[in-house]
């Protein structure tokens, strides 16, 4: 059971989230429409950005002793992590706001940001699941792009649903998270991402 529960906190990691989401969303939704060679790259520059940005950053706080590894299970080596990967985000909108894209792409971006926003502000007196707020933000851009947009999400929604919960459960069982913490970084993704994307909110309106 141990291993399936480190495996499923791998392959759902909240770093992957945004590109898990943004992939999805381009597959179904019509208002988001890409060309292939364009859809390439704006799925390239969210990863890059996203993803391998904060990975490596996270490597060199490790390697300068100021986080003791990848899992960071201390509250407060999180802070730092979780700031180097707002900055990325904030890099990422800059980016996406000066290319001709639906503004629902960032809409997306800025709910992710709003969500580690308040996880990293969490953070500073209460440990919070961040897998759970990435997968939580990831099942609401699906309500909220059905919502907005008028998908059949009903199947994926449930999908998504479903592997919060064996997610949740994964990290009750490999980390010290206690179910408050894992209910409340679900609960925190969700609304921020929801919420953003329903009102479409983005500073270049």
């Amino acid at each position: 059971m141990r291993p399936l529960a480190h495996f499923l906190s791998i392959v759902l990691h909240p770093l992957f989230m945004p590109a898990y989401t943004l992939a999805y969303a381009l597959w179904v939704d019509d208002y988001l429409y890409l060309e292939p060679r364009g859809r390439m790259i704006v799925l390239g520059m969210v990863t890059l950005m996203t993803v391998l940005f904060p990975i490596t950053s996270t490597l060199l706080l490790i390697r300068s002793g100021l986080v003791s590894g990848l899992r960071m299970p201390e509250r407060r080596e999180r802070i730092a992590p979780y700031c180097m990967t707002l900055l990325y985000y904030g890099l990422t909108w800059f980016l996406l706001a000066r290319t001709p894209l639906h503004h629902t792409f960032l809409a997306l971006i800025i709910g992710a940001a709003a969500a580690l926003l308040i996880t990293t502000l969490t953070t500073l007196r209460w440990k919070i699941s961040a897998h759970m707020v990435g997968i939580g933000g990831a099942v609401g851009a699906l309500f909220a792009l059905g919502q907005l947009h008028h998908l059949p999400v009903l199947l994926p929604l449930s999908a998504a649903l479903l592997l919060a919960g064996a997610l949740g459960t994964s990290r009750l069982l490999v980390s010290d998270h206690t179910p408050a913490q894992v209910y409340a970084g679900f609960i925190v993704g969700a609304l921020s991402v929801a919420t953003t994307v329903l009102v479409q909110w983005s500073p270049v309106g």
